[in-house]
């Protein structure tokens, strides 16, 4: 990045939120550029989360999150299906395991419906347990929630990103903002690449947020970043649970779930632990037996199963009960602040939330020649037809029907098609999120000679 780079807006922190803005701000006829310090795009709190499509039957009442996660999950149910994202409609189920739980259920409905979500409804101990017979035994009650749903956590960042490039918006990964002024007319952003200016700027930057928003002179939240340990399972353990198996919640944390996830795999977590380190992302050993100790419980199959991997993710907690979105009209600065793991779901409503909002300070909002063109993403649903299985891609291109990770069934044609496409992956890991090889059974042991080679000649 050279010097003196002006811009109508720049997005600091290129997150699902991030590109969701991103995408949102090339609808319009702006100068736009998303900055992260990271190699690609959502590998903050946005790569290690549950992958659930959440509801928001259980978020506060009356909240700005209440309704931003109604409305996000509305939106992101109609992109996934457009963009090819992976998603599944599995419904959960909240079960009750102690009597002071079981008196909560009925307030678990109550509070649903008060959120606008009507069809979370009780179901009788014989009725659960149909449903999911592998439950461990002694639940005492059980509320479902039918519009749970799972979903691939890194296409979808990847897809808004893709979407706001294509629409001709700037993406400079590898960048670190280091410092902020303003003059008479713009902000100046110095960064590790050289510096730009902007007229807006949004603070899209995780957990580094309020450390961000401080440098723009704020200080209404600080982030307490909490640590969430999970543990995923061999694709044999998916037999064991339809739905998503949810903890009746407390105010600190929805509790330890199990969850089926859309590769196929059997997903146990998270922990909820306040660390001081906002780059402490270590499993431990405390951390994964209290993990397995849940399991016994819940369900008392799972620990018999095969671990293919563990890892642990941040939130960005704040002291606030809520999301932390400011609009500041005058200084042409908004803030993203305390957008817990529930900003998956909610990243397109809060995308247009912070973008009208920009509008209504001053920011032109003048609509583009053309739509941005959805992207059609790869195919990592374990349900859907793979390219490996797909005869008229193998026919168009042999490629796509040589499979170098077995254990993912990840052909030659998809992983040079991640280094190739528009916001391509730079390294082995990106490799991993855009297509799953090396995310199987042997974590990369057989195939990751094979896709370093693949890697290695583009």
């Amino acid at each position: 990045m050279t010097d003196d780079h002006t811009y109508d807006v720049v997005i600091i922190g290129a997150g699902v939120v991030g590109t969701a803005i991103g995408r949102q701000l090339a609808r319009y006829r702006l100068r736009t550029v998303m900055l992260d310090r990271c190699t690609d795009v959502g590998m903050g709190t946005s790569k290690a989360n549950t992958a659930i499509l959440h509801t928001g039957f259980d978020t506060r009442p009356g909240s700005l999150e209440s309704a931003l996660v109604r409305r996000g999950h509305e939106l992101l149910t109609a992109y996934a299906g457009r963009a090819g994202i992976a998603l599944e409609k599995t419904g959960a189920v909240l079960v009750a395991w102690d009597a002071e739980q079981a008196v909560r259920l009925d307030d678990v409905v109550t509070k649903s419906k008060a959120n606008g979500y009507l069809r979370a409804h009780r179901i009788t101990l014989e009725e659960l347990y149909r449903r999911e017979p592998a439950l461990g035994g002694g639940a005492m009650g059980a509320v479902v929630i039918p519009d749970e749903s799972i979903i691939c956590p890194w296409s979808t960042s990847i897809a808004y990103a893709t979407e706001a490039v294509g629409a001709g918006v700037e993406l400079r990964l590898g960048v670190e903002v280091t410092a902020v002024t303003r003059d008479a007319d713009a902000w100046l952003l110095r960064t590790t690449s050289g510096s730009l200016r902007s007229d807006w700027v949004v603070n899209a930057a995780g957990l580094g947020s309020d450390l961000l928003n401080h440098q723009f002179g704020h200080d209404e939240f600080t982030v307490a970043p909490r640590r969430g340990q999970l543990i995923v399972f061999d694709k044999m353990a998916r037999p064991l649970l339809s739905s998503i198996l949810l903890p009746v919640p407390t105010e600190r944390t929805k509790g330890v779930l199990v969850a089926p996830t859309v590769y196929g795999n059997v997903l146990l977590g998270p922990t909820a632990e306040d660390v001081p380190d906002r780059q402490d992302t270590a499993t431990t050993a405390v951390g994964i037996h209290g993990l397995f100790d849940a399991a016994r419980r819940i369900l008392p199959d799972l620990i018999n199963e095969e671990v293919t991997a563990t890892y642990a993710g941040l939130r960005a907690a704040t002291e606030h009960p809520d999301y932390q979105i400011t609009t500041h009209d005058r200084e042409h600065y908004a803030c993203v602040g305390g957008i817990r793991s529930t900003g998956l779901t909610a990243s397109l409503a809060i995308a247009e939330h912070v973008v009208d909002g920009m509008g209504a300070g001053g920011l032109s909002l003048a609509e583009a020649d053309h739509e941005p063109a959805v992207p059609h993403m790869p195919q990592l649903a374990e349900r859907a037809t793979r390219a490996f299985e797909d005869t008229r891609m193998i026919e168009d291109d042999p490629a796509y029907g040589h499979i170098i990770c077995f254990c993912e069934r990840v052909t030659e044609g998809e992983v040079r098609d991640a280094l190739r496409a528009p916001v391509p992956a730079v390294d082995l890991g990106g490799v991993r999120r855009r297509t799953r090889a090396t995310n199987g059974r042997c974590q990369g042991f057989f195939c990751g000679a094979a896709v370093a080679a693949q890697f290695a000649s583009g």
